[in-house]
């Protein structure tokens, strides 16, 4: 089983590596459902506990390969009997109808699987009665081994942190890059409308110079290219700008390293008009440069000029 290279991988190359069906399988309680999670957030259609039988007739049925570019990732264990069997008999079946598939196969070292069923108080799925559970691994073990001789990844969780699970499985079976993994949320609010409350980054930019003093501007938003000139080439401006900018650099990988499927990044002004559209917006731009997936809204501006003309902006 090659190991994949960590170099730069092209979009191309990413979509004509990735599967359209990944099955995942292995030791029950070696991490088959925080996997599932991970495919979960990769984009793909998941099912778990499927038998092998029915991954063809799911395939057909969600519309795997038919240039949607859509993938599916489903859990098979041992609660389905004949698993090899139906394995093998599933793989040629997809590939006689132009799908392709790789199995993926979990395994921990049976002191850590005991010590996981003795912390989650949970009987092993195979235990049978006056079995201990180490009866159970074992049987397990053996039932699996010619399944996990034929696996395309082998995965042991014993020492893996679900961080570390999720970059392995990101890099072999996504199509997108770490960085647009993430969904960066980035939106504009006024803080006389209240705080967010969701926010993971919030930057407070009241303290720049503010248009609505300019008459000419005060009913326009910082979607106005006037407003955004204003805001965004005021010299007060160029110098926060520069700081904001390699405090993102310095902390978005680190978030992406964390394998953070979402980040909401807010920014407030006094009421969510002017300068925190404009930093919102230019903020957004910044990080779609930087090649990450980025939703930009500004949860206040619907209440622009709605409120008395003598309130500051």
């Amino acid at each position: 089983m090659a190991d994949i290279n960590p170099q730069v991988i092209t979009a191309a190359e990413l979509a004509d590596r990735v599967p359209d069906i990944v099955i995942i399988t292995g030791m029950s309680g070696s991490g088959r459902t925080q996997a599932l999670h991970v495919f979960e957030d990769m984009g793909y259609f998941c099912i778990d506990n499927l038998p092998p039988s029915l991954v063809l007739q799911l395939a057909q049925l969600v519309g795997i390969n038919t240039g949607v570019g859509r993938h599916l990732a489903v859990t098979s264990d041992l609660r389905s009997q004949g698993l090899f069997d139906e394995l093998l008999d599933t793989i040629q079946n997809l590939r006689a109808h132009e799908m392709s598939c790789k199995v993926v196969f979990l395994e921990a070292s049976d002191e850590v699987l005991i010590r996981r069923y003795s912390e989650n108080r949970r009987r092993h799925p195979l235990a049978k009665p006056g079995d201990t559970t180490a009866d159970a691994i074992q049987r397990e073990r053996t039932q699996l081994a010619e399944v996990r001789d034929h696996a395309d990844m082998i995965i042991d969780t014993s020492r893996l942190k679900v961080a570390a699970l999720r970059a392995k499985l990101r890099m072999a079976f996504s199509e997108l890059t770490d960085q647009q993994l993430m969904d960066v949320q980035v939106f504009s609010f006024g803080f006389k409308h209240g705080m967010p409350v969701e926010a993971d980054i919030l930057i407070d930019v009241r303290f720049l110079p503010n248009p609505f003093y300019d008459p000419e501007m005060r009913k326009l938003t910082g979607l106005d290219e006037k407003v955004s000139r204003f805001v965004l080439e005021h010299p007060n401006t160029q110098a926060f700008w520069t700081a904001w900018r390699q405090l993102l650099d310095a902390v978005m990988p680190g978030y992406v390293a964390e394998g953070k499927p979402q980040l909401s990044i807010a920014v407030g002004c006094t009421g969510g008009q002017h300068r925190s559209v404009a930093i919102a917006e230019a903020t957004a731009r910044y990080l779609e440069r930087q090649q990450y997936h980025v939703t930009i809204s500004h949860r206040d501006l619907p209440r622009a000029n709605m409120t008395a003309s003598g309130e500051a902006h």
